[in-house]
């Protein structure tokens, strides 16, 4: 249950970042089912509703108390501002913490984040590539999706007509917008593609955080203009998570353009909206998407290969179709978040006592 006091509460869920992110869609989706298992508190922003964050001088008030029944709580970071909250209550203000770690990037960490790392107590690996080098406590436990939250729609043509965008069918790109990202490499290919494909709209959302990102986020826009396509490139901004779910499964064919990327959530969860996907080979996205059969990967940065993926599924809206079913059929079998949630809980029991 979701306690309103952190004397109560066994487990505390930080996400003290205010901008929607891949990490923010994580923790939507499995504090509840967290809660559903045990008394769990959460801290920060973007919690789904009937989840209230605590206000954060509880920490203070009542962190050195101990929780029902256990030695201590857990504290799970996913984060380094996480991890640094979470070291300062155990080691300098000395409260009876557990603290916990969700790594899902693949590459080196620098010296402070290493720091950090050796000072959790365990440490979530969400691949086999992201598990530690240095030794720590680790366990593997893949990222799920909840199956309920992210489904296809009984009317894809009906769920694409009530975004109120124009045309038919929708393709898309979610995320921030900075390079890195790659969303410059989708503009591209739809400017390319788009008027060859009557009834297509391409759809891309998020943020342009920082003057740099802004200014490659207005470059886009322009090209956009200039080939006459703002009518069907729309750029829709920030939205909130709660709405996601529904583009998933309004549009026919969502793409990961990333040329770098730790983890990547939002191809499984098209998947688990029966959508296909064309992804780069970064991050998590070789180990989730079939290529061939639930979408197409294809390298990083490489715009042409981009848009040779992308042009039958834009000619053949039924291949697009039937690999966003094999998408759903796969993310059902083997992408549960219940799975990850019941593994995720049991480490909290275990942590606990």
């Amino acid at each position: 249950m979701v306690v309103n006091s952190l004397r109560d509460a066994l487990v505390v869920i930080p996400s003290l970042h205010k901008r929607w992110s891949g990490i923010n869609s994580v923790i939507w989706t499995t504090t509840p089912a967290i809660a559903a298992a045990m008394p769990t508190a959460a801290i920060g922003y973007h919690f789904p509703p009937g989840i209230t964050p605590l206000p954060f001088a509880q920490l203070l008030a009542k962190g050195w108390s101990r929780p029902a029944g256990a030695r201590r709580r857990v504290w799970h970071a996913r984060r380094n501002n996480d991890m640094i909250i979470g070291v300062l209550l155990r080691d300098v203000l000395r409260q009876p913490w557990a603290l916990v770690f969700t790594r899902e990037g693949r590459g080196a960490s620098g010296r402070f984040t290493r720091f950090l790392l050796g000072r959790m107590d365990h440490i979530i690996a969400t691949s086999r590539p992201a598990l530690p080098r240095d030794g720590e406590p680790a366990s593997i436990i893949p990222h799920g999706v909840d199956m309920d939250r992210f489904h296809p729609a009984p009317d894809r043509a009906a769920a694409w007509a009530e975004t109120g965008l124009p045309g038919t069918r929708g393709i898309g790109v979610f995320g921030r917008i900075r390079p890195n990202k790659g969303t410059d490499l989708f503009v591209d290919a739809m400017i390319a593609l788009l008027p060859h494909h009557p009834g297509w709209t391409a759809i891309v959302t998020g943020e342009a955080v920082g003057e740099d990102n802004q200014r490659f986020l207005a470059a886009m826009q322009a090209r956009v203009a200039a080939a006459g396509l703002s009518e069907r490139i729309h750029f829709l901004g920030l939205l909130e998570g709660a709405r996601m779910p529904g583009l998933f499964r309004a549009i026919s064919v969502y793409v990961a353009p990333q040329r770098r990327e730790e983890f990547g959530l939002t191809p499984l969860e098209a998947m688990a909206s029966g959508t296909a996907v064309v992804a780069t080979r970064t991050g998590a996205a070789p180990d989730l998407v079939r290529d061939g059969t639930t979408g197409t990967l294809i390298a990083p940065d490489d715009g042409a290969a981009l848009q040779a993926a992308l042009e039958p599924l834009l000619a053949e809206p039924a291949r697009a179709e039937a690999m966003g079913a094999e998408g759903r059929r796969i993310a059902l079998a083997e992408h549960s978040a219940a799975a990850e949630n019941a593994a995720v809980a049991n480490l909290y029991r275990r942590l606990s006592a």
